[in-house]
Order: structure tokens, then sequence, then C-alpha cells
């Protein structure tokens, strides 16, 4: 049968669309030129096979990264710890009882409608071997008052953890198990760390063991958070969720630079800002724990603050380089050797000090007995002083300064709060307008007296026992002498409106 020209067209066509098709399949991966091979399908479709790895990310190679996880994953562990106590968040235990996921998301989040009733409590949290022979970092939070820990490495080896020693003020406890030969992760100078650097967080998320996340270092010297009362956070946007705590932070050398501590959330789940305690503070307070059993602190003996633009433009200073002394303590070591009021620390013991926190922290991890080297600036003029450096005072409160007087720690119902002079940083965070002045609750313990009369984070403390608070010192004066069994009167601002509440024992 013959056909014309013209009826020709559509039969080539339809040929040179088929051999063009066969040829795309082809480079698609479609077809298959053998007999059905691992990646196939009964079908005859074969799914595409990796040839090649992509171009490696700035940084680090997708291997180093997987090495990195084999050689650090061997050293964290999961911990399990437990206490008597009364809960109201009903009968079975989950990853979220993480303590700290109370702290930072609040305990509303918990709460039931059902009584309260003696049981165990139980959390879940993270840990990072030091020491081959057993040595373990983790947090305060997560041990804290446990009557029983539980170590589980990551060969599902479990052991019966000792309790060590614990230090509240940077939220850090060390753990000991009866083992040997153990792999451990070797400490990194933190003072080195840069942001923008890769790190991987290793821990127990939810429960879930052994879990590494990737990020980069957000910051440095994070302060005045309200998380513990000596803070020099690094903050980082690798994922670090409830059971985090306690876990590794680790360069992309295998090295440890941080244990995480903690989440910023305002929606109960990670949002790219965690924070985690630098490996040299943890060591610092690891060898003291160690050594004596507990945290011995360095005191200068100055209450100071904030240089703002404004107070720098009265001293005649060209900008806010420095940390200003707004008082010298009677018989303090700063007294001895000189100090003046308004002198303006720009370097303590080699290091530039920028902020009172750093100041701080700085004092308080100097060795007793050590002679330190103080630059000042004092009526416009670069002095030298040198000071040697005493322990602090056990008489010494919370928060604010390098050291707030002789006046004691709150006791009673009052010692379940934190308190923090607030500050511009405070102010945004909770909310408040920026001119607001006093003292505001940055923590309360969940559970306590102060929690279930209604007392919340963010509250302005205008009076104790109708004594007017405008400052740490003044908070600081009105509670030294409250006894245990004695019941609190507080006038609080709290969204712009004042109220009372009595706390009773």
């Amino acid at each position: 049968m013959k056909l014309k020209g013209s009826g020709l067209v559509p039969y080539l066509l339809l040929a040179f669309g088929a051999v063009i098709g066969v040829v795309v399949a082809s480079d698609l991966g479609w077809m298959s030129s053998g007999s059905a091979g691992p990646d196939s399908r009964p079908d005859g479709l074969v799914y595409p096979v990796a040839t090649a790895p992509q171009q490696p990310v700035t940084g680090g190679t997708a291997k180093s990264f997987v090495e990195i996880a084999k050689t650090v994953k061997p050293a964290v562990v999961n911990i399990a710890a437990s206490r008597s106590g009364k809960a109201g968040d009903g009968p079975q235990s989950s990853p979220f009882d993480d303590p700290f996921f109370r702290r930072f998301f609040g305990d509303e989040f918990f709460k039931r409608d059902q009584p309260h009733r003696e049981r165990k409590e139980r959390g879940q949290g993270s840990g990072v071997i030091v020491d081959p022979n057993g040595l373990i970092i983790t947090n305060n939070h997560v041990v804290n008052k446990a009557d029983d820990i539980r170590v589980i490495l990551s060969d599902k080896r479990e052991f019966k953890g000792k309790l060590i020693g614990t230090d509240t003020k940077t939220d850090v406890a060390i753990v000991k198990i009866e083992a040997t030969g153990l792999s451990t992760i070797p400490l990194a100078d933190s003072d080195q760390l840069e942001v923008g650097e890769f790190v991987l967080a290793v821990g127990s998320p939810f429960g879930l063991t052994q879990s590494v996340t990737m990020g980069i270092v957000s910051a440095v010297g994070r302060a005045s958070m309200g998380i513990a009362e000596y803070e020099d956070f690094i903050q980082t946007d690798a994922a670090i969720n409830p059971g985090n705590s306690g876990g590794a932070l680790v360069n992309i050398r295998g090295e440890l630079v941080g244990i995480n501590t903690a989440i910023f959330s305002q929606s109960g789940g990670n949002m790219g800002i965690g924070f985690a305690v630098p490996s040299n503070l943890a060591r610092s307070i690891m060898d003291q724990l160690v050594k004596n059993g507990k945290v011995v602190r360095g005191w200068l003996g100055v209450a100071i603050q904030e240089l703002t633009p404004e107070l720098a433009s009265q001293f005649g200073l060209a900008d806010t380089k420095g940390v200003l002394v707004s008082d010298v303590m009677d018989d303090s070591p700063a007294k001895k050797a000189g100090f003046e009021r308004a002198d303006v620390i720009t370097e303590y013991d080699g290091k530039p000090m920028d902020s009172p926190t750093h100041l701080r922290n700085a004092v308080a991890q100097t060795p007793i007995g050590k002679k330190v080297s103080i630059k000042v600036i004092r009526d416009k003029k670069p002095k030298t002083i040198d000071v040697t450096i005493v322990e602090q005072p056990k008489s010494l409160g919370q928060a604010g300064s390098e050291d707030n007087g002789d006046s004691t720690a709150p006791t009673g119902v009052l010692s379940d709060l934190d308190v923090r002079e607030l500050n511009e940083e405070l102010a945004t965070r909770y909310g408040l307008k920026p001119n607001e002045r006093g003292v505001v609750i940055v923590r309360v313990k969940p559970g306590s007296t102060a929690d279930d009369m209604g007392v919340r984070e963010g509250d302005i403390v205008l009076e104790v026992n109708r004594k007017p608070i405008s400052s740490i010192k003044s908070y600081e004066r009105a509670v030294s002498g409250l006894s245990k069994d004695q019941a609190v009167l507080l006038l609080l601002k709290r969204k712009g409106q004042t109220i009372y509440l009595t706390l009773r024992p």
C-alpha cells in the first residue's frame, strides 16, 4: 500500500518522537540495559543511584561530619534521674519531664486538673564523658535532688550514677559511674570559639538517644538571660530540644566546646536559639567539684553597672568600653587596693571588660590568692591597680553586680524566686516599657508556694512587706531579715496593673 507524501509526515513525526523519548528516558534512568539489580523494581523501573558526592560545604565535608558524629556519640550518655515528690502532671512520665522544659516553657504547659499526690518524679537528660574512668559533665537541673541516677551508654550498658557535686549558679553538675576504658570527648578552649563556626549538638531530645543536629555558633558571651546566676553562654542554632540538657556541643574537630543547657522558645519547640555553658567554665567547675566537693569563687568587692552612652558622656569618655564602679565595699580587696567610686574598669587580668556580667564572671573564676592587674580610667586618665582576690563571702546574694554588699540571700517563700535588676534586655523580653525601673522576677520555681499563689516571670516587685523596692540592694535589704516560716506580702506590677499577693510557707 502506497502513501502519499503528505501522509508520511505524521508517521515520521511519531517515529522521531519515539526515538527522542527513548534517549531522554535512558538519560533519566528510567530504562535498564540489563537484568534487574538491587535497586530495580519488578515493574522494570530503576531508582536513580548516586554516583558521586556533592561538593563539600564550607567548614567541613559531609564525610567529616559523619566522622565527627561517629567519634563523639559513644561519649554522650543518656541520664534518667528520679526523685520522690508531689506532682500534678499525671501519672505517666515522658521526655517532657526534663526540668528545663518547665523552666523555659512555663509550668502552665504541664498542669492538669488532677489533685497533687506523692509519686516518683522522673527527668531525662544527657551527659558527656570527659574521663575514661567514668567522670561525666551534665546540668544541675537534670540531676538536682535526685534519689536515683541511671546512666545509659551508647552501647546500651546501664550504670548507677554517683553525684560528685553540683553548682546551681552555673547549672553544672558532675556524675561518676564505676567503669573504665570509656570513650571521651576532649575539651576545647572555648575562649577561641568564634561566631559562624559549625557545631554539632549531641544528646537525647525527647528521649531519642544519640541524636545529632548541626548548626553554627550564633553568638558568644550571652548573659543576663535569667537562666543561671553566672552566665556566659554560647548561642547556637543547632536544634536543641527537651532531653538535650547536659549533652555535648562539639566543633568540627570533635572537641567539646559547650554543655547544652537551655533553649528560648515561645512555641514549646526548637526555634533556632539554644544556649550552652562554655567548656572552659564547665572545666573550672568540674575541677573544683572533683577536688573540693564545692565551688569557691573569687571576690573583688565593688558594685558595678553598665557604662551607657549617657554615663560615658558625663564622665568625659569617648566610648562605652568598660564597666562603671558605682560603689566600693568596706574591708574588701578593692578598698584596700585603692579603688574609688566612678572608676571605669577597662581590663581585668589582661582581658578587656565590656559588661558587668563578664567582669563578674572573670572575678568569680579567679583562683583565690591570685594577684591580678586591673586597668581603670579615673578622671579621664588611665591607671593600673594590682589587687589580690579573696574568697567570695557566703553572705553575698544573687545577681546584678560583682557583689551586693553584705546582705543575705532570701530564705523562706522568697527563696523560690530569682530576681534581676531591670534593664533594657529584660524589659524587651517581658514586654515592659523601656523606661521601667526596679526589680523583675526572672524565674519562679515550679510547684512552689509562689508559683501556686500566682507569682509569674516578668512581674515587677514594687514592695516587700510594705517596704518600697527600687533596686536589687533595696530588695535584699527588705528580705534579709525574713525568717523561713514568715508570711510575705508582695506588691507586684503586671501588665501595667498592681496586685498584692500574700505568700505563706
